[in-house]
Protein backbone atom coordinates (compact mmCIF):
# COMPACT_ATOMS: atom_id res chain seq x y z
CA UNK A 1 0.00 0.00 0.00
CA UNK A 2 1.21 3.09 -0.34
CA UNK A 3 0.85 5.92 2.56
CA UNK A 4 -2.17 6.41 4.53
CA UNK A 5 -1.87 10.03 3.51
CA UNK A 6 -2.13 9.08 -0.25
CA UNK A 7 -5.57 7.40 0.27
CA UNK A 8 -7.15 10.39 2.54
CA UNK A 9 -6.52 12.88 -0.16
CA UNK A 10 -7.73 10.61 -2.91
CA UNK A 11 -10.75 9.81 -0.59
CA UNK A 12 -11.14 13.73 -0.24
CA UNK A 13 -11.18 14.84 -3.72
CA UNK A 14 -13.93 12.13 -4.41
CA UNK A 15 -16.26 13.58 -1.88
CA UNK A 16 -15.54 16.83 -3.13
CA UNK A 17 -16.92 15.96 -6.57
CA UNK A 18 -19.72 13.99 -5.09
CA UNK A 19 -20.95 16.57 -2.92
CA UNK A 20 -23.51 14.76 -1.05
CA UNK A 21 -25.24 11.56 -0.06
CA UNK A 22 -22.86 8.61 0.77
CA UNK A 23 -20.35 5.93 -1.19
CA UNK A 24 -20.73 2.38 -1.19
CA UNK A 25 -17.66 0.89 -2.45
CA UNK A 26 -17.65 -3.07 -2.46
CA UNK A 27 -13.75 -5.16 -2.08
CA UNK A 28 -13.93 -8.51 -4.10
CA UNK A 29 -13.76 -11.75 -2.73
CA UNK A 30 -12.17 -14.92 -3.35
CA UNK A 31 -13.54 -16.61 -6.79
CA UNK A 32 -13.99 -20.47 -6.43
CA UNK A 33 -12.41 -22.34 -9.76
CA UNK A 34 -14.43 -25.40 -8.62
CA UNK A 35 -15.07 -25.71 -4.68
CA UNK A 36 -15.10 -22.85 -2.19
CA UNK A 37 -11.60 -23.41 -1.27
CA UNK A 38 -10.04 -23.84 -4.40
CA UNK A 39 -9.98 -20.12 -5.50
CA UNK A 40 -8.15 -18.46 -8.27
CA UNK A 41 -5.76 -16.01 -7.60
CA UNK A 42 -6.73 -13.17 -5.77
CA UNK A 43 -7.38 -9.73 -7.58
CA UNK A 44 -8.77 -6.83 -5.26
CA UNK A 45 -11.39 -4.49 -7.06
CA UNK A 46 -9.09 -1.65 -8.53
CA UNK A 47 -11.50 1.40 -7.44
CA UNK A 48 -11.21 -0.26 -3.86
CA UNK A 49 -7.49 -0.33 -3.93
CA UNK A 50 -7.49 3.16 -5.31
CA UNK A 51 -9.57 5.01 -2.57
CA UNK A 52 -9.18 2.01 0.16
CA UNK A 53 -6.15 -0.10 0.19
CA UNK A 54 -6.18 -2.83 1.26
CA UNK A 55 -5.58 -6.07 -0.98
CA UNK A 56 -7.42 -8.21 1.17
CA UNK A 57 -10.72 -10.60 0.73
CA UNK A 58 -14.26 -9.54 1.68
CA UNK A 59 -13.69 -5.92 3.11
CA UNK A 60 -16.59 -3.05 2.18
CA UNK A 61 -16.26 0.57 2.79
CA UNK A 62 -18.79 3.13 2.96
CA UNK A 63 -17.69 7.14 2.48
CA UNK A 64 -19.90 9.35 4.08
CA UNK A 65 -19.60 12.43 2.36
CA UNK A 66 -22.73 14.34 4.22
CA UNK A 67 -21.04 13.28 7.72
CA UNK A 68 -17.62 13.30 6.43
CA UNK A 69 -16.41 9.99 7.43
CA UNK A 70 -15.22 6.61 5.99
CA UNK A 71 -15.78 3.44 7.81
CA UNK A 72 -14.05 -0.03 6.85
CA UNK A 73 -16.40 -3.35 7.60
CA UNK A 74 -15.52 -6.73 7.17
CA UNK A 75 -14.51 -10.25 9.90
CA UNK A 76 -11.33 -10.51 11.43
CA UNK A 77 -10.32 -14.10 10.84
CA UNK A 78 -10.73 -17.67 12.95
CA UNK A 79 -8.85 -19.65 14.60
CA UNK A 80 -9.91 -21.96 11.73
CA UNK A 81 -9.39 -19.86 8.80
CA UNK A 82 -5.85 -18.65 10.89
CA UNK A 83 -4.94 -22.75 10.71
CA UNK A 84 -5.84 -23.45 7.40
CA UNK A 85 -4.59 -20.34 5.26
CA UNK A 86 -2.77 -18.15 8.27
CA UNK A 87 -3.11 -14.82 9.98
CA UNK A 88 -3.32 -11.72 8.68
CA UNK A 89 -4.02 -7.77 9.84
CA UNK A 90 -7.36 -6.97 11.63
CA UNK A 91 -9.60 -4.91 10.11
CA UNK A 92 -9.17 -1.94 12.68
CA UNK A 93 -5.21 -2.51 11.50
CA UNK A 94 -6.42 -2.54 7.52
CA UNK A 95 -8.73 0.71 8.20
CA UNK A 96 -5.77 2.53 10.41
CA UNK A 97 -3.45 1.70 7.16
CA UNK A 98 -5.38 3.33 5.05
CA UNK A 99 -6.22 6.59 7.39
CA UNK A 100 -9.69 5.10 8.33
CA UNK A 101 -10.97 5.52 12.42
CA UNK A 102 -14.00 3.81 11.66
CA UNK A 103 -14.75 -0.05 11.55
CA UNK A 104 -17.41 -2.30 11.66
CA UNK A 105 -18.79 -5.96 10.66
CA UNK A 106 -21.05 -6.74 7.87
CA UNK A 107 -23.69 -7.37 10.41
CA UNK A 108 -23.22 -3.40 11.62
CA UNK A 109 -23.32 -2.76 7.62
CA UNK A 110 -26.64 -4.33 6.99
CA UNK A 111 -27.76 -1.97 9.84
CA UNK A 112 -26.21 1.39 8.73
CA UNK A 113 -27.42 0.70 4.75
CA UNK A 114 -30.96 0.17 6.44
CA UNK A 115 -31.12 3.08 8.64
CA UNK A 116 -29.90 5.34 5.55
CA UNK A 117 -32.42 3.85 3.56
CA UNK A 118 -35.15 5.26 6.27
CA UNK A 119 -33.94 8.37 5.62
CA UNK A 120 -33.97 8.16 1.90
CA UNK A 121 -30.02 9.13 1.89
CA UNK A 122 -28.73 9.22 -1.77
CA UNK A 123 -26.69 5.82 -2.08
CA UNK A 124 -23.85 6.01 -4.83
CA UNK A 125 -22.12 2.63 -6.32
CA UNK A 126 -20.37 1.63 -9.49
CA UNK A 127 -21.70 -0.94 -11.56
CA UNK A 128 -20.35 -4.24 -10.68
CA UNK A 129 -18.70 -6.59 -13.22
CA UNK A 130 -18.96 -10.01 -11.12
CA UNK A 131 -21.76 -11.97 -10.43
CA UNK A 132 -21.19 -11.90 -6.39
CA UNK A 133 -21.05 -8.44 -6.53
CA UNK A 134 -23.98 -7.77 -8.10
CA UNK A 135 -25.63 -10.13 -5.13
CA UNK A 136 -24.19 -8.47 -2.83
CA UNK A 137 -24.98 -5.10 -3.72
CA UNK A 138 -29.07 -6.97 -4.28
CA UNK A 139 -28.45 -8.04 -0.58
CA UNK A 140 -27.03 -4.48 0.73
CA UNK A 141 -29.64 -2.10 -0.91
CA UNK A 142 -32.75 -4.24 -1.52
CA UNK A 143 -32.90 -3.04 -5.21
CA UNK A 144 -33.27 -5.88 -8.15
CA UNK A 145 -30.26 -7.30 -9.53
CA UNK A 146 -32.06 -6.48 -13.00
CA UNK A 147 -32.11 -2.52 -11.55
CA UNK A 148 -28.26 -2.58 -10.23
CA UNK A 149 -26.88 -1.67 -13.38
CA UNK A 150 -29.29 0.81 -14.40
CA UNK A 151 -29.10 2.73 -10.70
CA UNK A 152 -25.24 2.72 -10.77
CA UNK A 153 -24.13 6.18 -9.82
CA UNK A 154 -23.32 8.43 -12.90
CA UNK A 155 -21.60 11.15 -10.70
CA UNK A 156 -19.67 8.31 -8.91
CA UNK A 157 -18.34 7.09 -12.37
CA UNK A 158 -17.64 10.29 -13.37
CA UNK A 159 -15.77 11.15 -10.35
CA UNK A 160 -13.81 7.90 -10.66
CA UNK A 161 -12.84 8.60 -14.18
CA UNK A 162 -11.49 12.13 -13.73
CA UNK A 163 -9.68 11.18 -10.69
CA UNK A 164 -8.09 8.15 -11.81
CA UNK A 165 -7.19 9.13 -15.04
CA UNK A 166 -4.56 11.47 -14.43
CA UNK A 167 -1.52 9.25 -12.85
CA UNK A 168 0.66 10.97 -10.24
CA UNK A 169 4.25 10.54 -10.08
CA UNK A 170 4.19 7.76 -7.93
CA UNK A 171 1.50 5.93 -10.28
CA UNK A 172 3.73 6.46 -12.95
CA UNK A 173 6.73 4.98 -11.20
CA UNK A 174 4.56 1.58 -10.66
CA UNK A 175 3.32 1.45 -14.04
CA UNK A 176 7.33 1.98 -14.96
CA UNK A 177 7.85 -1.01 -12.22
CA UNK A 178 5.56 -3.40 -14.39
CA UNK A 179 7.11 -2.40 -17.67
CA UNK A 180 10.71 -3.28 -16.40
CA UNK A 181 9.38 -6.93 -15.45
CA UNK A 182 7.36 -6.82 -18.98
CA UNK A 183 11.40 -6.15 -20.45
CA UNK A 184 12.31 -9.31 -18.56
CA UNK A 185 9.58 -11.19 -20.25
CA UNK A 186 10.70 -9.80 -24.15
CA UNK A 187 14.33 -10.18 -23.51
CA UNK A 188 13.80 -13.76 -22.46
CA UNK A 189 11.50 -14.47 -25.44
CA UNK A 190 13.98 -13.40 -27.67
CA UNK A 191 16.83 -14.89 -26.29
CA UNK A 192 14.65 -18.55 -25.58
CA UNK A 193 12.39 -19.15 -28.90
CA UNK A 194 13.18 -21.75 -31.10
CA UNK A 195 11.70 -23.02 -34.25
CA UNK A 196 10.03 -26.64 -33.08
CA UNK A 197 9.21 -25.26 -29.62
CA UNK A 198 4.93 -25.48 -28.73
CA UNK A 199 3.62 -21.71 -28.26
CA UNK A 200 2.65 -23.35 -24.31
CA UNK A 201 6.28 -23.89 -23.70
CA UNK A 202 7.49 -20.74 -24.10
CA UNK A 203 4.12 -18.93 -22.71
CA UNK A 204 4.57 -21.48 -19.23
CA UNK A 205 8.25 -19.97 -19.19
CA UNK A 206 7.33 -16.09 -19.32
CA UNK A 207 4.56 -16.76 -16.66
CA UNK A 208 6.95 -19.00 -14.52
CA UNK A 209 9.25 -15.32 -14.20
CA UNK A 210 6.31 -12.81 -13.32
CA UNK A 211 5.16 -15.12 -10.80
CA UNK A 212 8.64 -15.51 -9.62
CA UNK A 213 8.85 -11.71 -8.61
CA UNK A 214 5.71 -12.51 -7.13
CA UNK A 215 3.76 -10.81 -9.29
CA UNK A 216 0.50 -11.45 -12.05
CA UNK A 217 0.12 -11.24 -15.33
CA UNK A 218 -2.24 -8.07 -15.78
CA UNK A 219 -4.25 -9.94 -18.57
CA UNK A 220 -4.22 -13.99 -19.61
CA UNK A 221 -0.85 -13.67 -22.36
CA UNK A 222 -1.44 -13.75 -25.93
CA UNK A 223 1.10 -15.91 -27.61
CA UNK A 224 0.46 -16.74 -31.20
CA UNK A 225 1.91 -17.40 -34.54
CA UNK A 226 -1.85 -16.61 -35.57
CA UNK A 227 -1.54 -12.98 -34.80
CA UNK A 228 -4.25 -12.18 -37.20
CA UNK A 229 -7.04 -13.05 -34.28
CA UNK A 230 -6.66 -10.01 -32.40
CA UNK A 231 -6.92 -12.17 -29.04
CA UNK A 232 -5.81 -15.54 -29.59
CA UNK A 233 -5.67 -17.04 -26.31
CA UNK A 234 -5.29 -20.64 -26.71
CA UNK A 235 -1.44 -22.07 -27.11
CA UNK A 236 -1.10 -24.88 -28.82
CA UNK A 237 0.40 -24.21 -32.39
CA UNK A 238 3.83 -25.79 -32.90
CA UNK A 239 6.20 -22.50 -34.12
CA UNK A 240 7.73 -23.06 -37.95
CA UNK A 241 10.79 -21.04 -38.66
CA UNK A 242 9.37 -18.62 -41.33
CA UNK A 243 6.40 -17.73 -38.61
CA UNK A 244 5.55 -14.53 -37.04
CA UNK A 245 5.11 -14.62 -33.33
CA UNK A 246 2.92 -12.05 -31.67
CA UNK A 247 2.87 -11.84 -28.14
CA UNK A 248 0.91 -9.40 -26.34
CA UNK A 249 1.67 -9.48 -22.74
CA UNK A 250 1.65 -7.77 -19.40
CA UNK A 251 2.38 -7.68 -15.53
CA UNK A 252 1.39 -6.16 -12.42
CA UNK A 253 3.94 -3.86 -10.10
CA UNK A 254 3.81 -4.37 -6.53
CA UNK A 255 1.10 -1.87 -6.46
CA UNK A 256 -1.08 -3.52 -9.32
CA UNK A 257 -0.43 -0.92 -11.45
CA UNK A 258 -0.30 -2.85 -15.38
CA UNK A 259 2.23 -3.30 -18.28
CA UNK A 260 0.78 -3.44 -21.54
CA UNK A 261 3.26 -4.62 -24.42
CA UNK A 262 3.02 -6.46 -28.07
CA UNK A 263 6.65 -7.34 -30.37
CA UNK A 264 6.12 -9.43 -33.07
CA UNK A 265 9.49 -11.56 -34.40
CA UNK A 266 10.25 -14.12 -36.88
CA UNK A 267 10.80 -17.42 -34.94
CA UNK A 268 13.51 -17.74 -37.82
CA UNK A 269 15.82 -15.09 -36.64
CA UNK A 270 15.50 -13.04 -39.62
CA UNK A 271 12.26 -11.55 -41.07
CA UNK A 272 11.49 -12.40 -44.53
CA UNK A 273 11.67 -9.70 -47.16
CA UNK A 274 7.61 -9.23 -46.70
CA UNK A 275 7.72 -9.68 -43.33
CA UNK A 276 10.14 -6.65 -42.60
CA UNK A 277 8.18 -4.38 -45.30
CA UNK A 278 4.61 -5.17 -43.29
CA UNK A 279 6.41 -4.43 -39.89
CA UNK A 280 8.19 -1.23 -41.03
CA UNK A 281 4.32 -0.01 -41.83
CA UNK A 282 2.96 -0.91 -38.40
CA UNK A 283 6.33 0.10 -36.89
CA UNK A 284 5.91 3.83 -39.03
CA UNK A 285 2.33 4.36 -38.02
CA UNK A 286 2.76 3.69 -34.51
CA UNK A 287 5.59 6.47 -34.67
CA UNK A 288 2.70 8.76 -36.18
CA UNK A 289 0.75 8.11 -33.79
CA UNK A 290 3.02 8.98 -30.89
CA UNK A 291 3.70 11.76 -32.33
CA UNK A 292 0.37 12.69 -32.21
CA UNK A 293 -0.20 11.75 -28.38
CA UNK A 294 0.06 15.21 -26.52
CA UNK A 295 -2.09 17.09 -24.45
CA UNK A 296 -5.11 18.99 -25.82
CA UNK A 297 -5.65 16.46 -28.66
CA UNK A 298 -7.85 13.84 -29.23
CA UNK A 299 -6.66 10.23 -29.31
CA UNK A 300 -8.99 10.01 -32.10
CA UNK A 301 -6.67 12.15 -34.15
CA UNK A 302 -3.82 10.18 -33.28
CA UNK A 303 -6.00 6.90 -34.24
CA UNK A 304 -6.68 8.58 -37.67
CA UNK A 305 -3.05 9.52 -38.18
CA UNK A 306 -2.09 6.57 -37.23
CA UNK A 307 -4.26 4.74 -40.02
CA UNK A 308 -3.05 7.60 -43.13
CA UNK A 309 0.74 6.57 -42.39
CA UNK A 310 -0.37 2.91 -42.93
CA UNK A 311 -2.45 3.73 -46.22
CA UNK A 312 0.35 5.40 -47.12
CA UNK A 313 2.67 2.84 -46.88
CA UNK A 314 0.34 -0.10 -47.83
CA UNK A 315 -0.06 2.12 -51.42
CA UNK A 316 3.45 1.96 -52.18
CA UNK A 317 3.27 -1.88 -51.44
CA UNK A 318 0.75 -2.16 -53.68
CA UNK A 319 -2.13 -3.77 -51.45
CA UNK A 320 -3.90 -0.14 -51.62
CA UNK A 321 -4.92 3.01 -53.87
CA UNK A 322 -6.42 6.16 -53.85
CA UNK A 323 -6.30 9.38 -51.96
CA UNK A 324 -5.16 8.45 -48.62
CA UNK A 325 -7.21 10.36 -46.58
CA UNK A 326 -10.87 9.39 -48.63
CA UNK A 327 -9.56 5.80 -47.71
CA UNK A 328 -9.63 6.77 -44.15
CA UNK A 329 -12.57 8.27 -43.85
CA UNK A 330 -14.46 5.61 -45.76
CA UNK A 331 -12.81 2.78 -42.85
CA UNK A 332 -11.00 1.28 -45.81
CA UNK A 333 -8.21 0.52 -44.05
CA UNK A 334 -10.26 -1.51 -40.86
CA UNK A 335 -9.63 -4.49 -43.90
CA UNK A 336 -5.80 -4.25 -42.02
CA UNK A 337 -6.46 -2.29 -38.84
CA UNK A 338 -10.14 -3.34 -37.84
CA UNK A 339 -9.19 -1.60 -33.95
CA UNK A 340 -8.45 1.27 -31.95
CA UNK A 341 -4.79 2.78 -31.09
CA UNK A 342 -5.07 2.06 -28.20
CA UNK A 343 -6.60 2.39 -23.90
CA UNK A 344 -6.15 3.93 -21.08
CA UNK A 345 -3.49 1.97 -18.78
CA UNK A 346 -3.53 2.23 -15.04
CA UNK A 347 -4.77 -0.29 -12.24
CA UNK A 348 -6.93 -2.23 -14.76
CA UNK A 349 -4.92 -3.05 -18.43
CA UNK A 350 -7.90 -1.57 -19.67
CA UNK A 351 -7.99 1.23 -17.28
CA UNK A 352 -11.35 1.82 -15.67
CA UNK A 353 -13.32 0.25 -18.74
CA UNK A 354 -15.64 -1.63 -16.12
CA UNK A 355 -17.53 1.57 -15.51
CA UNK A 356 -18.26 1.95 -19.31
CA UNK A 357 -15.88 2.15 -22.15
CA UNK A 358 -17.69 5.51 -23.07
CA UNK A 359 -17.13 7.23 -19.79
CA UNK A 360 -13.67 6.51 -20.12
CA UNK A 361 -12.43 6.96 -23.76
CA UNK A 362 -15.19 9.68 -24.63
CA UNK A 363 -17.13 12.76 -23.68
CA UNK A 364 -19.53 15.35 -24.66
CA UNK A 365 -17.23 16.53 -27.22
CA UNK A 366 -16.39 13.06 -28.74
CA UNK A 367 -18.85 10.61 -29.78
CA UNK A 368 -17.96 7.12 -30.61
CA UNK A 369 -18.32 6.47 -34.58
CA UNK A 370 -20.58 3.88 -35.45
CA UNK A 371 -17.88 2.80 -38.94
CA UNK A 372 -16.60 -0.60 -38.95
CA UNK A 373 -13.20 -0.76 -37.33
CA UNK A 374 -13.53 3.26 -35.91
CA UNK A 375 -16.18 2.04 -33.55
CA UNK A 376 -13.61 -0.37 -31.71
CA UNK A 377 -11.24 2.94 -30.78
CA UNK A 378 -11.66 2.52 -27.00
CA UNK A 379 -10.21 5.83 -26.32
CA UNK A 380 -10.78 8.98 -28.06
CA UNK A 381 -11.51 11.77 -26.43
CA UNK A 382 -8.96 14.73 -25.32
CA UNK A 383 -5.69 14.04 -24.11
CA UNK A 384 -4.59 15.26 -20.32
CA UNK A 385 -1.08 15.42 -18.56
CA UNK A 386 -0.65 12.58 -16.38
CA UNK A 387 -2.65 10.46 -19.08
CA UNK A 388 -1.34 7.29 -19.70
CA UNK A 389 -2.52 5.26 -23.06
CA UNK A 390 -1.39 2.45 -24.87
CA UNK A 391 -0.21 2.83 -28.97
CA UNK A 392 -1.07 -0.39 -30.40
CA UNK A 393 -1.40 -0.77 -34.16
CA UNK A 394 -1.37 -3.42 -36.01
CA UNK A 395 -1.63 -5.02 -40.04
CA UNK A 396 -4.09 -8.10 -39.95
CA UNK A 397 -4.53 -10.39 -43.06
CA UNK A 398 -8.01 -12.27 -41.52
CA UNK A 399 -9.25 -14.72 -44.79
CA UNK A 400 -12.36 -14.65 -43.34
CA UNK A 401 -12.54 -10.54 -43.43
CA UNK A 402 -11.13 -10.39 -46.39
CA UNK A 403 -13.59 -12.61 -48.00
CA UNK A 404 -16.33 -11.01 -46.69
CA UNK A 405 -15.01 -7.72 -48.17
CA UNK A 406 -13.63 -8.90 -51.45
CA UNK A 407 -17.56 -10.92 -52.07
CA UNK A 408 -19.29 -7.56 -51.33
CA UNK A 409 -16.56 -5.48 -53.56
CA UNK A 410 -16.32 -3.43 -50.15
CA UNK A 411 -14.01 0.26 -50.95
CA UNK A 412 -12.77 -1.72 -54.08
CA UNK A 413 -11.85 2.30 -54.98
CA UNK A 414 -9.20 1.81 -52.02
CA UNK A 415 -8.77 -2.27 -52.20
CA UNK A 416 -6.91 -4.29 -54.89
CA UNK A 417 -8.04 -7.48 -53.67
CA UNK A 418 -5.92 -9.41 -56.14
CA UNK A 419 -2.69 -8.35 -54.27
CA UNK A 420 -4.45 -8.88 -50.77
CA UNK A 421 -4.94 -11.60 -51.80
CA UNK A 422 -1.24 -13.04 -51.85
CA UNK A 423 -1.08 -11.93 -48.26
CA UNK A 424 -4.34 -14.46 -47.39
CA UNK A 425 -1.95 -16.53 -45.22
CA UNK A 426 0.70 -13.81 -43.83
CA UNK A 427 -0.42 -13.57 -40.35
CA UNK A 428 -0.84 -10.36 -38.18
CA UNK A 429 2.27 -7.68 -36.76
CA UNK A 430 1.06 -5.66 -33.75
CA UNK A 431 3.24 -3.32 -31.88
CA UNK A 432 2.53 -1.80 -28.45
CA UNK A 433 4.28 0.19 -26.69
CA UNK A 434 3.43 2.12 -23.00
CA UNK A 435 3.01 6.28 -23.39
CA UNK A 436 2.75 9.06 -20.70
CA UNK A 437 0.96 12.06 -21.73
CA UNK A 438 3.35 15.18 -20.73
CA UNK A 439 2.86 18.76 -20.44
CA UNK A 440 4.20 19.50 -23.75
CA UNK A 441 3.83 16.09 -25.62
CA UNK A 442 4.43 12.33 -24.22
CA UNK A 443 6.82 10.26 -23.16
CA UNK A 444 7.67 6.82 -24.50
CA UNK A 445 7.59 4.24 -20.83
CA UNK A 446 8.72 0.94 -22.84
CA UNK A 447 11.01 2.33 -24.88
CA UNK A 448 13.87 0.69 -23.49
CA UNK A 449 11.92 -3.10 -25.13
CA UNK A 450 13.49 -3.67 -28.87
CA UNK A 451 11.20 -2.62 -31.24
CA UNK A 452 13.20 -1.66 -34.41
CA UNK A 453 13.66 -4.37 -37.05
CA UNK A 454 17.68 -4.60 -36.40
CA UNK A 455 17.20 -4.73 -32.38
CA UNK A 456 14.25 -7.33 -32.91
CA UNK A 457 17.15 -9.48 -35.25
CA UNK A 458 20.32 -8.95 -32.56
CA UNK A 459 18.03 -9.86 -29.77
CA UNK A 460 17.08 -13.38 -31.33
CA UNK A 461 19.55 -15.64 -30.35
CA UNK A 462 19.45 -18.74 -33.15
Amino acid sequence: MFDQSVYKQRRKHLKLQIKSGYILLIGNDESPMNAAENCYPFRQDSSFLYFIGPDIPGLTAVIDIDHDRTALFGTDRTMDEIIWTGTQPSITRLAAQSGIEHTGTPEALVTFLARQKTQNRKIHFIPPYRAETLVRLETLTGISHREIIKNASVDLIRAVVRLRSVKTDAEVDQIEGAINLSHQIYDHALKTVRPGMYEQQLAGQLTGIVNAHGRQVSFPTILTIHGETLHQRHQRHRMGENNLLLLDSGTQSTEYYASDITRTFSIGGRFTPRQKAIYEVVLKAQAAGIENTRPGRRYKDAHLATAESMVCDLKALGLMRGDVKEAVHNGAHALFFPHGLGHMLGLDVHDMESLGENFVGYDDQTRRSDQFGLSSLRMARELKPGFVVTAEPGIYFIPMLIKQWKAENRCAEFIDYSEVEKYREFGGIRIEDDVLVTQNGCRVLSKNIPKAVDQIESSLSL
